[in-house]
């Protein structure tokens, strides 16, 4: 069995900025359920969809800058609720995030589904770099990016970053992350990042003098300096970047089973416009029951 944790806020997004859609009320929400039911068609049978129902989280608190929903259009911030409504109408599993971010639920999930000896692969759909942190060596979790079609295991996350999947909290606490709002530290790029991590693996293990270090690493003087003075700073950066288990799933790993739409979908789809998606969901159900 192998199961899939989609990112239905990247999702969304993608959709909704996509040069092809013409409904900005609708078109986005529309769009992630004929992905989801693509992704079934595609051999999907346990599929968990996690959103941020609210853009702010509990990081806000934690430092100022982080990300909130400013700046998202209205009316693409108008279809979180009605994406969530969609994809559980459609017989998806959802998992709408307020206090957590959908990372929070795409890992906590992830965690929880490798536990599973059923289980033989975990695919968490998001090319977002955070998730990175959640690869794991055996390959019972892996990230997969649907767009490009690549599925990016332990290996790829080092030939990606330079580190082990282990030190992408750290790495992303070092060189900052713009997306989610927090600067890292002054002058650590990812070139000197990734040959530092690589050997110490964690902040705390990093020397505070320069002539303690085991590496080589152009500015090496500068870069010890600034992490000294700022070593609280990164790793409250990292604790931001790190994705937190408790975020609310599932119970049970046959919740994320689709067994095809309700009875509410096509009711729901002709005020959205789906009227197509209303025959293509009962095809797909047709199919599973077949297989």
């Amino acid at each position: 069995m192998r199961v899939h944790l989609v990112d239905g806020t990247y999702e969304l997004f993608r959709y909704h900025f996509s040069p092809g859609n013409r409904d900005p009320e609708h078109g986005a929400a529309r769009g992630v359920v004929h992905s989801m039911l693509q992704l079934i068609d595609d051999g999907a049978t346990h599929v968990g969809v996690a959103t941020d129902q609210v853009i702010e989280s509990f990081r806000n608190e934690l430092w100022p800058g982080y990300k909130t929903g400013e700046g998202v259009p209205p009316e693409l911030m108008g279809q979180f609720p009605l994406v969530e409504e969609a994809l559980a109408a459609a017989g998806f599993c959802v998992w709408p995030m307020v206090e957590h971010e959908a990372d929070d639920a795409l890992g906590a999930a992830a965690r929880k589904a490798a536990l599973d000896l059923n289980v033989e692969q975990v695919l968490i759909c998001t090319p977002d770099k955070d998730l990175a942190q959640c690869v794991t060596a055996d390959g019972r979790i892996v990230q997969y990016d649907r767009r490009q079609q690549k599925l990016i295991d332990h290996d790829g996350v080092v030939d990606k970053f330079g580190v082990l999947p282990e030190s992408i909290p750290d790495y992303l606490a070092l060189v900052g992350d713009t997306a989610d709002g927090f600067p890292g530290l002054p002058g650590w790029g990812a070139r000197s990042t990734a040959t530092v991590l690589s050997h110490y693996r964690h902040l705390e293990n990093i020397p505070d003098a320069v002539g303690q270090w085991e590496v080589s690493v152009r500015g090496s003087a500068k870069l010890a300096a600034t992490l000294s003075e700022n070593r609280e700073l990164a790793l409250l950066f990292r604790t931001v970047a790190t994705i937190a288990d408790d975020a609310p799933t599932f119970d049970r790993l046959d919740e994320l089973r689709w067994m095809g739409p309700t009875s509410e979908f096509p009711e729901l789809m002709g005020r959205m416009g789906g009227e197509h998606l209303i025959e293509r969901a009962e095809k797909s159900k047709a199919r599973i029951g077949q297989d």
